[in-house]
């Protein structure tokens, strides 16, 4: 399997620097190597997607990306500055280039849909609330749910709740979005509703996008590029047109929907 200590795949230096660089990234959790040796680039305004069975690793390197975890070995390079070795007070600086948005939203079930939104730019804004108000249209408008401030979160289907977590995702003009499993649980016309809707914001949101999913449909639709992990490493990376044809019979079964058998670490 590719991208073993010291294998090639390694993050190559020179050139245009990428938006984002992981550098033999490891991470063990009791006992279990649930990332190991992962190496990748992430071009400036790319979408990346990050696709794999659950339990490959790809929410624990979702959180290294943005600084959540820190890893046991390795480097997460953002616009060239190393996030990993960053002292408490630049850490936070450069994770608030970071939008992210969780599974199924993550919203505050005592709030509306506007203190959902406006929540992170009353922490970190000195916008009035008149201000904070148009953000929030602004926002809700490029998700396409004009006019539901004031709806409670009890009150939203699972594709709106999405929605306004990308919203809430975008309140601070982040630079890097962060989609966990934007499609889980959502029906197939939902699922490309939200597909729309992420696409539309890459083409009218100057950010970069990485995005983890299980749905090979939805990687199709919303992916530059693609890669696969699997138990904890990167086995391919190519473009969609690409990917499809791939020769390796683990992600062929993938893409066929078959039955594939993980490795136990």
């Amino acid at each position: 399997m590719a991208n073993t200590r010291g294998d090639a795949g390694r993050v190559e230096q020179g050139g245009s620097a990428p938006k984002i660089a992981v550098i033999d990234l490891w991470k063990t959790f009791a006992g279990r190597e649930v990332l190991r040796g992962i190496n990748l680039e992430v071009d400036a305004g790319e979408s990346f997607v990050i696709v794999g069975q659950s339990g490959a690793g790809k929410s624990v390197l979702l959180k290294h990306l943005i600084g959540l975890i820190a890893p046991d070995q390795g480097h997460v390079i953002i616009d060239g500055e190393d996030l990993t070795n960053s002292d408490a007070a630049r850490s936070l600086e450069i994770r608030r280039k970071f939008g992210m948005s969780f599974q199924e939203g993550a919203l505050f079930d005592s709030m509306d849909v506007l203190g959902n939104i406006a929540f992170p730019l009353m922490r970190h804004t000195r916008m009035s609330g008149d201000e904070i108000a148009a953000r929030v249209r602004q926002c809700l408008a490029l998700v396409h749910l004009e006019g539901v401030e004031r709806k409670a979160t009890s009150e939203l289907s699972g594709g709106m709740r999405r929605r306004v977590g990308f919203a809430r995702a975008i309140a601070l003009q982040p630079e890097i979005l962060l989609f966990d499993e934007p499609n889980t649980g959502l029906d197939p016309i939902t699922s490309g509703v939200i597909d729309g809707v992420i696409v539309e914001m890459r083409e009218h949101l100057d950010v970069t996008m990485v995005t983890i999913t299980h749905d090979m449909k939805s990687a199709f639709r919303i992916a530059d590029r693609i890669a696969m992990l699997r138990n904890g490493q990167i086995i391919a990376t190519a473009r969609p047109e690409a990917f499809r044809s791939l020769a390796d019979p683990y992600i062929q079964k993938f893409l066929a929907g078959e039955p594939v058998e993980e490795e136990v670490a």
